[in-house]
């Protein structure tokens, strides 16, 4: 059994050292999300300047939705990438286990997407006057971010194989993915109006328990969605 559990997380660390040394080269994925980030919130403020109460409860929403748009477009940049230099191909021909592939690529668009996350929250405390920074909030912003990473993986490594994957993936994703921005969403907001711990943590309960049935059902079926 330590062999085999040292060969996935050496693997999987493998992996996502891969995708972490070719975006620091390139800064590709990052700046392309952080670029749409920064974008996206700006045309919310400005939006919604003239109104301030509609300012102060939309936060969570423009929060919640810009990171998932966000994570949409470099989930399908980063599949993509690995497909057409032909990557992706020798990962699932390398003896290693398919598990540790989808470990690796979830840890690479986990940290990407909450980089980009963090920068989001930034421009939004000084563009929306909000602050955001709290203990809840990092747990919460963790959290969702790992949810939508999760479940992106998995559907963007299914979708990377087809002619229209660059539209095909929020088609797939977002459906699935409402429960978890429903949660992530209820959870800031109660959490921004210091509303009472009882209110909010059945929220970040359901977006734990979400978390996990997506991490299991990621390990469990990425060996049969990259399958051609």
């Amino acid at each position: 059994m330590m062999p085999a559990r040292a060969s996935f997380f050496s693997a999987a660390y493998a992996i996502f050292r891969k995708d972490g040394l070719a975006e620091f080269r390139s800064r590709e994925l990052i700046g392309s999300m952080g670029l749409f980030a920064l974008l996206a919130v700006l045309i919310f403020s400005f939006a919604l300047e003239l109104n301030r109460q509609a300012r102060i409860e939309s936060v969570s929403g423009v929060l919640w939705v810009t990171i998932v748009f966000a994570s949409i477009l470099g989930l399908n940049r980063s599949m993509a990438m690995e497909r057409d230099q032909g990557n992706l191909d020798a990962l699932l021909l390398a003896p290693i286990s398919r598990s540790a592939v989808f470990a690796g690529k979830l840890a690479g668009n986990f940290v990407f997407t909450g980089v980009v996350g963090l920068l989001v929250a930034l421009v939004v405390t000084v563009l929306f006057n909000i602050p955001l920074a709290s203990g809840w909030m990092l747990l919460l912003l963790v959290m969702g971010v790992l949810g939508f990473t999760t479940i992106g993986t998995m559907l963007a490594a299914m979708t990377v194989q087809t002619r229209a994957r660059e539209t095909l993936l929020p088609i797939v994703m977002l459906p699935i993915a409402v429960p978890l921005l429903l949660a992530s969403v209820r959870a800031t907001s109660y959490v921004l109006n210091n509303a009472a711990q009882e209110i909010w943590l059945p929220w970040l309960a359901i977006l734990a328990v979400l978390d996990i049935i997506f991490l299991v059902l990621g390990v469990v079926l990425f060996e049969f969605v990259v399958e051609e």
